[in-house]
């Protein structure tokens, strides 16, 4: 269970061990879009690493680093912008249900962060929900209030611009 407070900051009610992401206080952004593409389509891009710098503006690089098909466990190292400075992180996916969710995990970077998108076939199209916590540290942390909407806002922008490129079938 989240438990929220004033600022839209949530923590885990239910103890856990110290350190556990889930026990931190989080901050927490949402964004969602409709694309009108078969849920199969639009699952196939997003879940992929690797087409990230396609679509996301926030996304310089990014390589997966383990073997195999894309799934629980796969290994992604990337590297990003975020509010104008330099960002590499190691992550992890930590559920996979084709079509329906995925999940992923930070290992390393300035600060944790877990993210989840969601996918909902509808009437002509895919809804797509995308929800990331994280705990920001050093000079995000000193500006946190303002990088949540400023990430939210960016975030919004790029899910915008895979929709345009979806829907012109150029992804």
């Amino acid at each position: 269970m989240r438990v929220y407070n004033g600022e839209g900051r949530e923590r885990e009610a239910s103890p856990s061990p110290p350190g556990k992401l889930e026990d931190r206080v989080m901050a927490k952004a949402e964004i969602s879009t409709t694309i009108k593409r078969p849920v199969e389509d639009v699952f196939a891009v997003l879940s992929n690493p690797e087409n990230s710098p396609k679509w996301s503006s926030a996304s310089l690089e990014s390589k997966t680093t383990s073997a195999g098909p894309i799934g629980v466990g796969t290994r992604t190292r990337s590297v990003g912008k975020l509010l104008g400075r330099r960002i590499e992180s190691e992550s992890e996916m930590t559920e996979f249900e084709p079509n329906r969710k995925f999940a992923a995990q930070s290992k390393s970077g300035p600060f944790p962060f877990q993210s989840s998108v969601t996918f909902e076939r509808i009437e002509g199209g895919t809804r797509v929900n995308v929800t990331i916590e994280g705990e920001p540290g050093g000079f995000f942390k000193l500006a946190e209030p303002l990088m949540v909407r400023m990430v939210k806002r960016q975030f919004q922008g790029d899910l915008d611009n895979l929709k345009d490129l979806m829907e012109a079938n150029a992804l």
